[in-house]
């Protein structure tokens, strides 16, 4: 892994009902030959509360390898701009930037990595008649999402302390990331500095805007009967089965699980291997949501899938 490897900060204008924003990303690839001469492009996108930076090791292994790597913010969160209307913080909106962001690159195809949220931007993406998804990697997600990770997921979105000193607030968010599995330092670091902005007076506070929480929520509270969801006793358990849409995808599909996730069962996974692109599944041992993709025994299978023709 060449560590001298460094992404260009790159942001992009796209448009949403009665207005624009921008998103940041970014872009990574090998200096010496230049973004056009990558053997292949690959986009990943980060999960709900998270950012571009998760896939930093990731991506800089990428980049070694001659790929080009593009790891955008989604709006709402990082460097890329807040929308006055917290109900465009949806899959809808996500994709139709994500396929600004592919025309920007000028390429005809990509290959996907996308962690729970990224994974259903990027399988809603891939069911659309002509996308250019050549390949993809979910990490953690699937077409039917379980109602305790939901539910432990809408616990705590939209919450965003303030700290004084960034111990502080690095304590609280490591408290937070269990799910995530054991980290050496250096990886901690990488998950946690850029989960906080640093406010004019010197304070810490988590990037995002809070209000991206709102159409989470409203999904994790009920279906439009006001029935509860996703399994929960009395509930409608097909209210977050996303089954049509898988079985409308047909490109390759590797999916990562947390061998301890609450978010994707086994079971799901086992549907997922015999029902639309009958994605091959890895389970990681000591993780539940979701992998970070920092260890090579994550990163490896995923260099592997994309290695191959």
């Amino acid at each position: 892994m060449n560590s001298a490897l460094q992404p260009q900060i790159q942001h992009l204008t796209c448009a949403h009902p009665g207005g624009l924003h921008k998103i940041a990303y970014r872009e990574w690839f090998d200096a010496s030959t230049g973004p056009k001469e990558a053997a292949r492009v690959v986009v990943c996108v980060h999960g709900l509360t998270r950012r571009a930076t998760d896939f930093d090791t990731l991506a800089r292994t990428m980049a070694g390898r001659g790929w080009r790597v593009v790891c955008p913010d989604m709006i709402g969160r990082g460097d890329s701009d807040w929308v006055s209307q917290p109900m465009l913080y949806a899959v809808p909106q996500y994709v139709a930037d994500c396929v600004t962001l592919v025309a920007r690159l000028g390429v005809e195809s990509v290959d996907w990595v996308g962690t729970s949220m990224g994974g259903l931007i990027g399988m809603t993406y891939a069911a659309l008649s002509g996308n250019p998804i050549r390949r993809m990697v979910l990490n953690d997600i699937g077409p039917k999402l379980e109602w305790a990770g939901l539910s432990t997921i809408a616990a705590y979105v939209g919450s965003v302390p303030v700290f004084t000193e960034y111990a502080e607030a690095a304590s609280w968010l490591r408290g937070r990331m269990g799910g995530f599995g054991p980290h050496d330092e250096t990886g901690w670091e990488q998950l946690i500095r850029p989960y906080f902005k640093v406010l004019p007076d010197g304070g810490f506070t988590p990037h995002y805007d809070p209000a991206i929480a709102i159409p989470f929520k409203a999904l994790a509270q009920g279906d439009e009967s006001g029935g509860k969801s996703g399994g929960e006793p009395g509930g409608n358990s097909e209210a977050f089965s996303m089954w049509p849409l898988w079985d409308a995808i047909s490109s390759n599909t590797l999916v990562l699980r947390g061998s301890l996730s609450e978010l994707l069962s086994i079971e799901t996974c086992e549907g997922m291997k015999v029902r639309g692109p009958k994605a091959r599944v890895i389970e990681i041992a000591g993780v539940g949501h979701a992998p970070s993709l920092i260890a090579p025994e994550q990163t490896d299978p995923i260099l592997e899938f994309f290695s191959e023709q």
